[in-house]
């Protein structure tokens, strides 16, 4: 492995994109070369050698550039070492509990194969995006439930599985 990795993501207000550019921080100090793009503007997966994808969640699916993401480059993703991971709970249960992948990822994990999935809080303020989101945060449950901490952690031991595969190989 030459530790290129992508960190693809899908967002509609910009917290998984945060997310996601932590997510290659930590990759990038470990080593790796870690590129972070939007999920809807990846092309071409050949210079990848691995590749974590993460999405907002909303109504209990995840954002429709993750999902068109992992069906568009299904074969690719399908050949690589690969993580998921979702941000949406706007309250502290991300940080209490494991919460399980919904649905349709959980069926992509099964399908790609995947190495590992976590949700991780969301983050919903002040001028986000579209009608629902801001009626959340007028009635006041909104904020940020994201916890950096515990994302750079979970990158960490992305990056420590690839080292030892990359020692292996």
């Amino acid at each position: 492995m030459t530790g290129k990795v992508l960190v693809a993501y899908g967002t509609t207000n910009g917290s998984t994109a945060q997310i996601a550019e932590a997510v290659a921080e930590v990759l990038r100090k470990e080593g790796f070369t870690a590129d972070v793009s939007p999920a809807g503007t990846v092309a071409d997966m050949t210079p990848y050698e691995a590749v974590v994808v993460g999405g907002g969640l909303y109504a209990g699916r995840w954002h429709k550039d993750a999902r068109r993401f992992v069906r568009r480059h299904r074969r690719a993703l399908a050949e690589r070492p690969l993580w998921l991971f979702s941000s949406g709970p706007l309250d502290a249960t991300a940080s209490e509990r494991d919460i399980p992948p919904v649905p349709g990822v959980r069926k992509a994990m099964t399908r790609l194969d995947a190495r590992g999935h976590v949700t991780f809080g969301g983050c919903l303020e002040e001028g986000a995006k579209g009608f629902i989101a801001r009626k959340i945060v007028s009635s006041g449950k909104g904020g940020d439930f994201r916890n950096f901490p515990e994302i750079e952690t979970w990158a960490a031991r992305v990056a420590d599985e690839l080292v030892k595969e990359k020692e292996a190989n």
